[in-house]
């Protein structure tokens, strides 16, 4: 049968230690099984595993056989990146003759307005750090202005480096 262990959690030179006493006497020849299942969080900088020390310790054994072992547990954080973009608008139909007029200040003189929208949602359920977005705009087509890039802006706390040729001709 099984039975509950009485595992007391205490620091004891800087680490948490779980001590668990595990019979008293022990009897010759006895196995315990001991599962433990530990919550932790802040593993997201740890690398890719975390190592414990379990020492087991008897009160009456002068002995120094008091066995000493290194687990390495792997750890591997998960996080579900969702990306979602959209053009306001949906849908732009581009008259076949229009000519950009040189030289304006004005946005509209230098084609039809179209805003991309993408949102790069982490569902968790791990914090993620170091994430690199990179769009690839097709701003030429057969040597031809397609998209004018005129502004980036971004929300959230992210930081964007800015393509070339970025509101070249300062509309």
């Amino acid at each position: 049968g099984q039975e509950k262990l009485n595992c007391n959690p205490r620091k004891e030179n800087g680490s948490h230690v779980v001590l668990c006493e595990l019979g008293n006497p022990m009897k010759a020849g006895a196995r315990i099984t001991v599962d433990m299942e530990l919550s932790m969080s802040g593993l997201e900088d740890m690398g890719d595993a975390i190592t414990f020390q379990l020492q087991l310790r008897s009160k009456n054994s002068p002995s120094p056989a008091n066995a000493s072992v290194t687990v390495t547990v792997p750890v591997e954080v998960q996080a579900v990146m969702e990306l979602r973009g959209n053009s306001l608008p949906a849908t732009t139909v581009l008259p076949a003759s229009w000519h950009r007029v040189e030289g304006s200040q004005r946005l509209e003189d230098h084609g039809i307005n179209v805003e991309h929208v993408y949102q790069l949602h982490n569902k968790g359920p791990s914090t993620v750090s170091g994430v690199t977005l990179h769009l690839a705009v097709p701003n030429q087509l057969g040597g031809r202005t397609l998209l004018y890039l005129w502004e980036v802006d971004t929300e959230g706390g992210m930081n964007c480096t800015n393509p070339p040729g970025l509101n070249a001709k300062q509309v």
